[in-house]
């Protein structure tokens, strides 16, 4: 408290000097009506400039709420697109009785580890058991297909990426309709892969889809990528087959959506007895 008052004294006729100053500049804003006006609309300009800083921090800082609440978002509105249910339809006697029952639910989680440059790469997630997660459930993302899942606790799962050696994804070309399958390149460019054993007969397309059939794990019409080459490799005997740019950039991966098919179990137990 000393060394204060002996500030203020030492330097009392600055601080007489800016009380008068600033008492002087209200006298003359407040009497004078084009001062006024002026002081008004600069101190408007000011205050909104700064509202405006402010609201773009507080965007900034709120993007992860937003991104988090646009994937639950979207999660629900895959749960309610058609080919989310499965048609139970009966026709008897020209009565067309038909019950929609849900077969596809989507779960939505977070990446949180992530490799796409290996032969065999593999994607973190934050959900697991405790989310209804199990494994052989496909895993997709807003632009296309991401893998499948692998290993599975009760809060996390491991992906197996489409970048794998190993994933095989039944595809078909959008317009055509004609089969093949898809695999990951030799070449490890995580932006290309390979459909094959595509039908001779097919006249694919240079930038037509490459979807996903209704023999896979995802629901039918998931976005693998698009034709790129249609002569980089020479298909054997009566196939064809032909580069695909993948749609997904694995390098930007951050949410995905966990794909549980309500009739995977029914559907591998009929098959089982086959063999």
């Amino acid at each position: 408290m000393r060394n204060l008052l002996i500030f203020i004294t030492k330097y009392n006729a600055f601080f007489l000097f800016l009380i008068f100053e600033i008492s002087a500049l209200v006298i003359y804003v407040k009497y004078n009506s084009f001062q006024k006006a002026t002081f008004i609309n600069s101190a408007a300009n000011v205050t909104g400039n700064l509202y405006t800083k402010v609201n773009e921090l507080y965007g900034y800082l709120s993007l992860k709420e937003v991104n988090d609440s646009l994937v639950r978002e979207n999660a629900r509105l895959r749960n309610q697109l058609k080919s989310s249910f499965y048609i139970d339809t009966l026709n008897k006697r020209k009565v067309n009785d038909t019950i929609y029952k849900r077969q596809y639910e989507y779960v939505e989680a977070k990446v949180i580890n992530n490799s796409f440059n290996r032969r065999n790469n593999y994607i973190t997630i934050n959900m697991g058991s405790n989310a209804g997660i199990a494994k052989g459930q496909g895993v997709i993302c807003n632009t296309g297909i991401v893998g499948k899942v692998l290993f599975v606790s009760e809060r996390y799962s491991v992906i197996q990426s489409l970048l794998h050696k190993e994933t095989t994804v039944s595809a078909r070309l959008a317009g055509s309709k004609d089969l093949g399958s898809f695999i990951w390149g030799d070449d490890l460019d995580p932006h290309k892969g390979l459909l094959y054993d595509v039908s001779n007969n097919a006249q694919p397309k240079l930038g037509e889809l490459v979807i996903t059939s209704e023999h896979s794990l995802f629901p039918a019409g998931a976005v693998i990528g698009k034709v790129i080459n249609l002569h980089s490799k020479a298909g054997k005997g009566s196939f064809l087959n032909m580069d695909v740019a993948i749609a997904v950039d694995f390098s930007k991966l951050q949410y995905v959506y966990v794909v549980s098919n309500k009739f995977a179990q029914e559907q591998l137990g009929l098959e089982a007895r086959e063999k």
